[in-house]
């Protein structure tokens, strides 16, 4: 089975598309879904939308850890406008529409895109 990691904000598709985005936080523990060495689809679209499918790629590393223990490159490699957890917190409320505190549980998924010969 083939998963996809979607991405829904503008912001991102450009970031994906220039390769400057190697990583992804995303809120609690889903490391059932995105194993290490898999291969997904890199999308964009809306979240029950369609989808333009960027390309494919390998997760390389998953990491449990909460938001406090983000470090700085994580942030750079999410994005690189994001500069402390406060402000990555404050992005996230807005886009999934519920409280985060700075303890609760992320998934960092590292990601490296496979190249088609």
């Amino acid at each position: 089975m083939m998963y996809a990691l979607n991405f829904i904000s503008p912001h991102n598709e450009k970031l994906l598309m220039a390769r400057q985005k190697t990583a992804t936080i995303r809120p609690g523990d889903i490391r059932d879904t995105y194993q290490e060495n898999s291969l997904v689809w890199i999308t964009f679209g809306s979240k029950y939308g369609p989808k333009k499918k960027l390309y494919r790629a390998m997760i390389d590393r998953v990491l449990i850890k909460k938001y406090t223990d983000l470090t700085t490159s994580e942030l750079e490699h999410q994005n690189p406008d994001i500069k402390t957890v406060e402000e990555l917190i404050a992005l996230f409320e807005n886009i999934y529409e519920k409280q985060i505190h700075i303890d609760d549980v992320v998934t960092v998924i590292h990601f490296s895109e496979v190249q088609e010969q």
